[in-house]
């Protein structure tokens, strides 16, 4: 129907709405548009949610066309409409709000317009003949957003998450590099900020080495629940509107043209309100955050300095830190880390309270718990690799400052301790912090070891690994 200049007007159940002449989306979508301006950051921004919709109303294309219920023209169409959005050709026309009201009905309606659009195209006819195409009776054939959306949600990121991994596997693998690197360098170990005992520089870049490994395998794990869907469950799971076949069949298209392995849920009903996988997965990236934050942390206090602090490393200068200091450099790099982690925490707790907010039979707030899913991936995949490449490849060991810390430090007492006993090995501790000479200057000037024994005992190196002296008085 004709409407105003560069518009043309479209029905859906609530009356006539004015679509731009050049949008493939439609009413509802233009709709949505209208009424979700809240924070300006389109689904469109995540393609790969996109892609996920996109392949969701392929694979149940092509498992309506397996039983008889679409003909062949049709699924030809809108399996090639599906194809063009997957590949990103209309990523402008995905423009509607992340937050929305209606469970992600206004997304998946969004898919729809523009599928039937794009397919009525690919047959040679205008946009908007959905008496050839239609966006509900066709695209949407034997689907709910109760379906749908959820299940694009679960495969978006499975398809998302492999990226994170990949940077965080850099990540430990630089640390590994690194800890190569300063494998002789010997330091001093500390406990809730205290002198504790001695350990090497190469052994504290190992444990953030395999802290992130550990967590690339909890990712896969929590992965693993995603590929559970309810794809075919339609409204609430019953699987009404949908051939009793069409579940098995489109779960099956749908995991091979994505290549990603996807099973029916064994309870559709359950499947289609339980958000359990969101939040275990959430809680994943949350650890993930919580480890890149103490790993920052430790990487500002190692450096901190360069004469006041620690200073027993050195992070490579970004940029200049202070527009009054003179030559003060800031450790830029993991201060940015924190904050994305702070964010992704933050995400976590959003996503935890959606989740619980459902009722019955559906859950309302599955936009919100997307957007932080893949907010908090997107943003610590960038944060990874930029600690990667921008700051540990860069650590250089200070390895005079290591020394000195150690050797004046009170940390050398506990090897003395199956010595000389516990009560000694205090005292030796207090004189050093009272007189400023080391353990070694006081013990040679009291005698009480063999010189031998001595440089045994207090060799760094072996005071970095297990090891066994024997008591001056054994128990018999």
């Amino acid at each position: 129907m004709a409407g105003k200049p560069g518009v043309r007007q479209e029905e859906d159940s609530l009356g006539q709405v004015d679509v731009p002449e050049e949008a493939y989306y439609g009413a509802q979508t233009a709709r949505a548009i209208n009424n979700f301006q809240i924070s300006g950051i389109p689904i469109g921004h995540y393609p790969l949610f996109i892609r996920a919709l996109a392949l969701v109303k392929k694979a149940a294309a092509l498992a309506n066309f397996e039983l008889g219920d679409l003909p062949a023209p049709k699924k030809n169409a809108i399996a090639q409409a599906c194809d063009d959005i997957a590949d990103g050709l209309l990523a402008d026309q995905f423009t509607l709000d992340v937050f929305q009201g209606g469970a992600g009905t206004s997304t998946n309606m969004n898919l729809n317009e523009v599928i039937a659009n794009r397919a009525l195209e690919h047959m040679g006819l205008q946009k908007g003949r959905f008496d050839v195409i239609h966006p509900n009776n066709d695209v949407n054939l034997s689907q709910s957003t109760n379906d749908v959306y959820p299940t694009a949600i679960r495969l978006a990121l499975l398809l998302s998450y492999r990226r994170l991994s990949a940077a965080l596997e850099e990540l430990s693998t630089r640390f590994a590099d690194k800890a190569a690197e300063f494998a002789g360098v010997v330091k001093l170990g500390r406990t809730q900020l205290q002198d504790a005992v001695p350990m090497t520089l190469g052994q504290e870049f190992m444990a953030f080495a395999v802290t992130l490994r550990e967590d690339v395998e909890r990712l896969d794990d929590a992965a693993r629940l995603l590929e559970e869907v309810n794809l075919g469950g339609t409204a609430i799971g019953t699987g009404i509107t949908a051939d009793p076949r069409y579940a098995a069949l489109a779960v099956a298209e749908l995991g091979r043209i994505s290549n990603v392995p996807l099973r029916c849920a064994a309870d559709l009903v359950e499947a289609c309100w339980d958000t359990g996988a969101f939040v275990l997965f959430s809680g994943t990236l949350k650890r993930t955050a919580v480890k890149l934050s103490k790993i920052a942390n430790d990487l500002r206090l190692l450096s901190s300095g360069p004469r006041g602090g620690i200073g027993e490393i050195s992070l490579p200068p970004m940029q200049p830190g202070s527009s009054i200091m003179p030559g003060k450099v800031n450790p830029v790099i993991p201060e940015v880390v924190n904050q994305v982690a702070f964010q992704v925490i933050g995400a976590d707790l959003v996503v935890t309270l959606a989740a619980e907010a459902g009722q019955l039979q559906l859950n309302a707030f599955e936009p919100v718990i997307v957007f932080n899913l893949l907010q908090s991936m997107t943003l610590m995949t960038n944060a990874v690799r930029t600690l990667s490449d921008r700051c540990v490849v860069g650590i250089v060991a200070n390895e005079d400052r290591c020394r000195r810390n150690l050797e004046t430090s009170t940390a050398l007492a506990t090897a003395l301790t199956s010595l000389i006993g516990y009560e000694r090995a205090a005292q030796l501790a207090k004189q050093v912090l009272l007189t400023g000479k080391s353990i070694r200057e006081l013990l040679e000037e009291d005698n009480t070891l063999s010189t031998e024994l001595l440089d045994r005992v207090l060799d760094a190196r072996t005071l970095t690994q297990p090891s066994r002296f024997r008591p001056l008085n054994p128990r018999v």
